[in-house]
């Protein structure tokens, strides 16, 4: 039986994935290169390996597609969030310490998060340029996150752990230091090294913040 031939230039689908999850991951590298304006459903067909029918199929026009994007880097965070979160809520009924330590454990699962999906970052970077523009991607997909670390700590507050009149700002200046700390490294900045002072860095800032004399 002879098989149908591909059209030159189109890239092979990858088969041992659903399609949805190709023409995602495809969209979001796009949309995390160009921003939304750039980038064209025929682009992301072609990306995909698939056609423009197929696309629209799984996710609608180009807007549901974008916001399909968002919403696929948000689950994922929030997956990893939501466990180190509620493993440092349980730690503060064992003190100060124990609290702190949790709080680093934390920060540790959101920067590896970052470092290893650089095209949240990105995606994000985009969207941020026009501020007005596409806003309830922020209510559905980052402030969710931020205010479920700013409760985190604000119940430590409560707990005597640590002291923190402000942990809306603190969780924002902590996110944008991270999203910051990823753009070095995809402008080049030396790899290994970037990522063991990035850390020490935000560890530091945390004992500062809430080390034992700050209570």
């Amino acid at each position: 039986m002879t098989m149908p031939r591909r059209r030159p230039g189109r890239p092979r689908r990858d088969e041992t994935r659903p399609t949805r999850e190709v023409v995602l991951t495809a969209a979001t590298a796009l949309f995390a290169e160009r921003g939304f304006d750039a980038v064209g459903l025929r682009e992301v067909a072609a990306a995909a390996g698939v056609d423009v029918a197929t696309v629209a199929h799984h996710t609608g026009t180009k807007a549901a597609l974008y916001d399909a994007c968002f919403a696929r880097v948000f689950d994922a965070e929030r997956e990893v969030l939501t466990e180190a979160a509620e493993q440092a809520r349980a730690a503060l009924d064992a003190g100060p310490d124990a609290a702190r330590r949790a709080l680093h454990e934390l920060v540790d699962v959101f920067v590896d998060f970052l470092e290893d999906r650089p095209e949240t970052t990105a995606l994000w970077l985009r969207r941020w340029l026009e501020p007005q523009r596409h806003a309830e991607l922020d209510q559905r997909y980052a402030d969710p996150l931020y205010r479920l670390v700013a409760e985190l700590l604000g119940a430590a507050a409560a707990a005597g752990a640590l002291a923190e009149p402000t942990p809306h700002i603190t969780v924002r200046s902590l996110v944008w230091a991270t999203h910051g700390h990823v753009v070095a490294l995809a402008a080049g900045a030396p790899g290994a090294r970037e990522r063991r002072e990035f850390r020490a860095f935000v560890h530091r800032l945390l004992d500062g913040l809430y080390g034992p004399s700050t209570p």
